[in-house]
């Protein structure tokens, strides 16, 4: 049994229980899948050289999203595909775009940093440290000037703090009292660079306050307590109160799948996946009267649906070459000719 306790905010005291079930499913999916996702990039099956996991994570994405409701918009960073995820995404569109198949949420297109959905309330994962922080400024006045109550949020790194875009977004989010959360999960390294080798003040909600953002860290261990306190700063960001949440997380592999992690010690990576927010929520039910057999049936009915996924990207054909202008340009306007497509039309005149 894990043993770590979870260190709460003296705001929060105990986080609630009674959806602790289906918040342990959608977190077991979540790590489920970015297993698979790792999986995926060892095989040399995903589109690209970079892929960044959440493993570790799970718990801020899972708490935040399930006090989100529907039609709330949000924007995600290198790692968001469990955020994404626990909005409902389908985890074979998700593969697939990862993938770079044209099953995929942008046809293959986007990779695994770049997906979107509108649909979904998904405005855009962005590559640019801080990059979809300003995106939610402009949502939450568009949702203030409908009046119609929906809150947009920014997920973001510990690394996205020494970014000043955020304080910009910060302040105009508080001067025109937007329905706006910044969401920061800090899983305590940007890259390679610990967060208190990055800053002195690693109290990260109190920058927000001086702001004038409501604004609280939670420990990520215990996803009710995670929960709990978005619950309460959505509440209040939908009143005109915009909020800031900071999740403390340990992010269990490197930066990126290729990422040994050299900056830091066995010791360290031991003691900080102790702190392991899906085992301590599997825990939590088991000592509340849910049995193992239960859980681990739930878990091999999530294993088997991640393996769908996997298989279902693998098996998925690539975009073909005349999707390649599809989106870039409005539907009334002439796609380029693709430079081989000319070359070939010019030889073709000998």
């Amino acid at each position: 049994m894990n043993k770590t306790s979870a260190k709460l905010s003296p705001r929060y005291s105990a986080g609630s229980n009674r959806d602790l079930k289906e918040l342990y499913r959608q977190m077991r999916r979540v790590r489920t899948f970015e297993e698979r996702v790792g999986e995926l990039f060892v095989r040399g099956q995903s589109a690209g050289s970079m892929l960044h996991l959440s493993i570790g994570e799970e718990s801020a994405a899972v708490g935040v999203c399930a006090a989100m409701r529907e039609g709330d918009t949000f924007t995600t960073h290198h790692r968001g595909h469990g955020i994404f995820l626990s909005r409902g995404a389908d985890p074979n569109k998700m593969m697939a775009e990862i993938g770079g198949k044209e099953t995929g949420y942008c046809m293959g297109k986007g990779g695994s940093m770049h997906i979107a959905d509108m649909g979904l309330g998904h405005l855009g994962a962005n590559a640019i440290v801080g990059g979809g922080i300003p995106v939610v400024v402009g949502a939450g006045l568009a949702a203030k000037r409908a009046k119609n109550a929906k809150v947009s949020v920014a997920f973001f790194g510990d690394g996205a703090m020494q970014q000043g875009i955020l304080y910009e977004a910060m302040n105009m989010a508080a001067l025109w009292e937007l329905p706006v959360m910044f969401v920061c999960i800090n899983n305590q390294y940007g890259m390679g660079t610990r967060i208190d080798q990055a800053t002195r003040a690693t109290e990260l909600h109190e920058r927000a306050l001086a702001f004038g953002l409501n604004g609280v860290s939670v420990d990520g261990l215990d996803v009710g307590i995670v929960q709990e306190a978005a619950q309460d700063l959505f509440d209040k960001a939908r009143a005109g109160k915009p909020g800031f949440l900071a999740v403390s997380c340990y992010r269990f592999y490197g930066h990126a799948r290729m990422d040994k992690s050299p900056y830091r010690s066995e010791e360290e990576e031991s003691k900080g996946r102790k702190k392991d927010p899906v085992l301590f929520s599997r825990d939590q039910l088991m000592e509340g009267g849910e049995t193992s057999d239960v859980l681990d049936a739930m878990d091999s009915e999530i294993s088997q649906e991640m393996d769908a996924a996997l298989d279902f990207a693998v098996s998925s054909n690539p975009p073909p070459l005349s999707a390649m202008f599809r989106d870039v340009y409005g539907p009334l306007e002439p796609e380029p000719e693709p430079l081989r497509t000319r070359i070939a039309r010019i030889l073709a005149r000998d």
